[in-house]
C-alpha cells in the first residue's frame, strides 16, 4: 500500500528541509519507502480542506499510511487533529507521527493518546502565547520600546554627515538598495534618513 509523507510549515520563511530529513531517516531505519511526498506552507489553523492535505487524505485508501514528524503538523488545535484522525480512521489509513513515537490507527488506544497529545499541545500553545503576552506587557510598563530598531544612532549620524554625497549617487541614478547597501543600512532605512536630513 502507498506511504505518503506530508510537511508543513506556517510560513513561506520557514523551511521543509529539516522535516523532510527527519522523515527520510525514520523511515530509513524502518525500511519504508515514501510514494509520494506532500509540502506546503500553510497555516495549520486553515481548514483541511483547503490545504493540499485534505486533498491527499481524500484521495489515500484503507491500508495507506501517512507520515508525518509531529501532530502539531497536521493541525492547530485538538478539534481538527481528532477530525483528521477520525476521517483516517474510517477509511483505514494509518498516521505516524515521529517526534510523537506512535502511530495513529482505528483503534480506541490510538485515539485516546491522539487525544491526549492534541490536547496537551493546544496547553502548551496557548501557555506559550500568554507568558509571550505578558512578558511584552511587562516591558511596555517598563517603557521599553518593542519591535525593529531603526538603525543604530552611529549609522544614522554617518550617515547624515555624508548627506550631500548620497544624494548626489541617488540624482545619478543609482538605486536606494544600492546606496544603502553601501552604508550598511537597509532600503527602508535609508529612505527614513533621506527624510529626516531633508527636513532637518
Amino acid at each position: 500500500m502507498p506511504t505518503y509523507a506530508y510537511i508543513r510549515v506556517s510560513t513561506e520563511v520557514q523551511c521543509h528541509a529539516s522535516q523532510k530529513h527527519e522523515i527520510k531517516c525514520w523511515c530509513e531505519r524502518n525500511g519504508i519507502e515514501v510514494d509520494k511526498w506532500i509540502s506546503e506552507s500553510v497555516s495549520g489553523t486553515i481548514e483541511v480542506e483547503k490545504r493540499q492535505l485534505g486533498k491527499i487524505i481524500r484521495s489515500m485508501k484503507s491500508g495507506d499510511l501517512l507520515i508525518c514528524t509531529e501532530l502539531s503538523r497536521l493541525g492547530r488545535n485538538m478539534l481538527m487533529i481528532m477530525e483528521i484522525l477520525n476521517r483516517c480512521s474510517q477509511k483505514g489509513v494509518a498516521i505516524r507521527t515521529i517526534k510523537d513515537n506512535f502511530t495513529l490507527s482505528d483503534s480506541i488506544n490510538s485515539k485516546i493518546i491522539a487525544f491526549a497529545f492534541a490536547l496537551a499541545a493546544e496547553i502548551e500553545r496557548n501557555l506559550i502565547s500568554q507568558r509571550t503576552k505578558e512578558a511584552l506587557a511587562v516591558k511596555k510598563l517598563q517603557g521599553v520600546r518593542l519591535g525593529r530598531p531603526s538603525g543604530s544612532s552611529k549609522k544614522k549620524r554617518s550617515f547624515i554627515e555624508d548627506y550631500d554625497n548620497a544624494a548626489f549617487l541617488i540624482r545619478q541614478g543609482n538605486s536606494l538598495t544600492r546606496v544603502a547597501k553601501m552604508y550598511g543600512i537597509h532600503r527602508n532605512t535609508l529612505r527614513k534618513y533621506l527624510i529626516e536630513a531633508e527636513n532637518g
